[in-house]
């Protein structure tokens, strides 16, 4: 058990690790030895980011990259393997959401498209790309797909079908790519988290914060480096016979919805 969550020299992409769940992700894969790059669009917030993983001793870079756009995805995908080597890692856990019933959305249904068109097909742009390097290079691999505990409940203090939507589908591409990348030793799992503290918890109002609580058995939000600390056992050694899977982790929030 010595080094069965030992990420030394492994490098991980990170999509969206700039802040948020991916910078918790991004910190506990740094702390257990992993080389780390960004893959985000604001460029600020990815410099501070790897400021503070400095600290760390390992090679930390970013590289702008948008997950709805196939060009944009494999510009970085050739961008971290020229840079790193290659690949041998990657967490999709760029994405976004809205809170609106689909019935008032405009007529383009923007909303439920912006949302599908991060939140899943992002993880399929990536996973395309990114997968082949990894394929390629006959190395296997662990691919993390963060979706959510939305994905099995209808959440409600949020109006939010698109995102629930989404999160369901990247549930089974999980399991689907399990399949399809076993054969090349690429194992691929999901993690489902619930509410988490973040940039946006802090906007959700106090009533809904107070009812979420109550109807939560641990009676508090996650903290994003406990989300990183679930993938570094999905990414480490410690999980080499686990894949197609997906990791609930919401302090027990959908036993009760």
């Amino acid at each position: 058990m010595k080094k069965a969550f030992d990420l030394s020299g492994k490098n991980a992409v990170i999509t969206g690790g700039n802040r948020g769940l991916g910078f918790g992700i991004a910190t506990a894969m740094a702390q257990v030895g992993a080389n780390i790059a960004i893959l985000c669009r604001n460029q600020q917030k990815a410099t501070e980011a790897l400021a503070e993983l400095a600290q760390y001793g390992g090679k930390y870079r970013s590289f702008r990259c948008d997950v709805t756009n196939l060009e944009s995805v494999k510009t970085a995908a050739d961008a971290v393997e020229k840079e790193f080597g290659g690949i041998d890692i990657l967490v999709n856990n760029a994405g976004t959401s809205c809170a609106v019933k689909l019935l008032d959305m405009d007529e383009e249904l923007s909303d439920w498209y912006n949302v599908v068109n991060a939140d899943l097909n992002g993880i399929a742009n990536m996973t395309y790309f990114f997968g082949k390097k990894m394929r390629d290079a006959g190395k296997g691999g662990s691919i993390i797909n963060i979706t959510s505990n939305a994905a099995y409940i209808v959440n409600k203090t949020h109006s939010m079908s698109p995102y629930s939507a989404a999160k369901a589908a990247a549930n089974h591409f999980t399991h689907c790519m399990a399949v399809e990348l076993g054969p090349y030793d690429i194992r691929v799992n999901g993690i489902a988290p619930g509410f988490t503290n973040s940039e946006l918890s802090r906007f959700i109002p106090k009533d809904q914060v107070d009812y979420i609580l109550g109807q939560m058995p641990l009676g508090r939000f996650g903290e994003a480096i406990e989300i990183g600390a679930l993938a570094v056992f999905l990414a480490s050694p410690a999980s080499a016979q686990i894949t197609g899977t997906v990791q609930v982790i919401d302090g027990g929030y959908i036993l009760s919805c």
